[in-house]
Parts: structure tokens; C-alpha cells; sequence
């Protein structure tokens, strides 16, 4: 099994700490006064203070525009609704809300989008069958 990791920045680590940590559960790692690795989902990555990379709703996806470029995690579908569900009960700003797109198609997938406190575009998805993921 491989793991990514991605690196990049955010504005405020206490207030990623705060996001990450504890609004989404993910496990912090090391860390110094400049950085902070979390656990996402599984994934490794790097929150560095600095400029924060800029995005625009450029990728077209069903009738969706989505934020491009974004970062995401792929959920079993029990998992993701659990999390749905709890950043809905949060009140979180969702960029988009908790969704099924591609219904009874190949790829069909549940999604939802929603920015850290430093403005970068999180999607996360979940499918009930993980085979379908590179489904054509």
C-alpha cells in the first residue's frame, strides 16, 4: 500500500489545527513553529505557513463548477456519510453541499466541497462500491 503526501500552505496554524485536528478528526504529527503534518485519512500532509496558493470554480463536473486546484480523500461510503452528517451538524460552510452525482452510472459517487480556514478547496467523496472509482 502507498500513501501520499502533500504539502502546502495555510495562513494560521492554529487555526488549521483547530480545522483539521479537530473539526475534521485527523491526527496531528510532528511538527515545528512553521509546519504541522496531520494523518488525512490515512494520507500525510504538510500544512506550511506562507502564501496560500489561489483557486477558482474552473472544473466542471456534472453540473457542478468545482474549485480547481483541490486536494481530497476517497471514503468508503458508510464512512463518508458519518462525516457528512457531522460537518453538517457543525454548520459547516459547504462550497458544495453533501450530494449523489452520477446516479446509477458508472462512477456514481456522493461529494461534498468546503474550504480550511486558509481558503484552500477540500473535496471528499464517497463510494459504496471502492471498485468504481476508475470506473468507465
Amino acid at each position: 500500500m502507498s500513501i501520499f503526501h502533500l504539502a502546502y500552505h495555510v495562513d494560521d496554524l492554529d487555526k488549521a489545527r483547530a480545522f483539521y485536528g479537530g473539526l475534521l478528526g485527523c491526527t496531528e504529527g510532528r511538527s515545528t513553529g512553521t509546519w504541522v503534518d496531520f494523518n488525512f485519512f490515512g494520507h500525510q500532509i504538510s500544512l506550511h505557513l506562507g502564501p496560500v496558493f489561489a483557486t477558482r470554480n474552473t472544473g466542471k463536473v456534472g453540473d457542478h463548477m468545482v474549485p480547481m486546484p483541490h486536494l481530497g480523500v476517497i471514503l468508503p461510503q458508510e464512512e463518508w456519510q458519518v462525516l457528512a452528517d457531522q460537518l453538517t451538524a457543525a454548520g459547516l460552510d459547504f462550497t458544495l453541499a453533501p450530494v449523489t452525482r452520477f446516479a446509477n452510472m458508472p462512477g456514481e459517487q456522493s461529494t461534498m466541497f468546503f474550504h480550511d480556514p486558509a481558503g484552500n478547496p477540500i473535496e471528499i467523496k464517497g463510494f459504496k462500491d471502492m471498485s468504481g472509482v476508475f470506473a468507465t
